[in-house]
C-alpha cells in the first residue's frame, strides 16, 4: 500500500523517508521526550525504526507518519498505527496499536491532538474498527490525549516486566473534547 499524506489546518502527516533520520534521531535522543517511552534511543536504532515505519505500510496496510508544520515544514514528531506484536500479558496481538511522540519544542501547542485526530479519522475511514495504546502510568499528557480521542482505560498489562496502562478505542467512539 502506498501510504497517504494527511493534512490538517496546521500540519502535514507524510510517510517517512530517509531524509527524516536526523530530525527523528534528535527527538529520540532527547531524555525529556523519551523518559516515559523507553528512554533515549541511539541514532542507529532510530534508523531501524524509520525502516520499520516505511516497511510497515507494505505488510499491514497502515503505519506511521512524520508530522511537520504545513507552514515551513518544521519537524514536530511522529504518529501512527502498528502491528506491534508486543509480548504483553494479557496480549492485545492482532489489534493495531496507536503511538505518538513529539519533540519537546512541539509539546503543549495542540499539535499532538491535531495529528492524532487526523490519524484516527484516517483509521476510521479505512475500516480499522479497534485500536489500542499503551501508556506509562506517569505519562499524564499522553493519557489525556488518548482519552480526548475516545480511548478508554482497559486495565494494566505487563510489558517487559513493568506495568503499563492499556487503552482501547472503537471506531464508533466519539472523541470527547477535553479542555486544555
Amino acid at each position: 500500500m502506498t501510504p497517504p499524506t494527511l493534512r490538517t489546518d496546521r500540519l502535514v502527516l507524510a510517510p517517512h523517508a530517509p531524509a527524516d533520520l536526523e530530525d527523528m534521531a534528535a527527538m529520540h535522543a532527547d531524555p525529556h521526550v523519551m523518559r516515559l517511552i523507553g528512554g533515549p534511543v541511539p541514532r542507529e536504532q532510530v534508523w531501524h525504526r524509520l525502516l520499520r515505519y516505511v516497511g510497515h505500510w507494505q505488510i499491514a496496510g497502515y503505519g506511521h507518519w512524520t508530522v511537520r508544520l504545513a507552514d515551513g515544514g518544521t519537524y514536530l514528531g511522529d504518529v501512527g498505527l502498528m502491528d506491534s506484536r508486543r509480548a504483553t500479558h494479557p496480549s492485545f496481538e492482532g489489534v493495531p496499536e496507536a503511538g505518538w511522540a513529539f519533540a519537546a519544542a512541539a509539546q503543549g501547542r495542540g499539535y499532538a491532538r491535531e495529528a492524532i485526530g487526523a490519524m484516527l479519522e484516517w483509521a476510521d475511514r479505512n475500516g480499522i474498527a479497534r485500536t489500542v495504546c499503551i501508556i506509562h502510568p506517569d505519562n499524564a499528557p499522553s493519557i489525556r490525549l488518548a482519552e480526548a480521542h475516545g480511548y478508554a482505560f482497559a486495565g494494566e498489562v505487563a510489558y517487559r516486566g513493568e506495568p503499563v496502562r492499556l487503552f482501547d478505542r472503537f471506531a464508533s467512539a466519539r472523541p470527547r473534547m477535553v479542555s486544555r
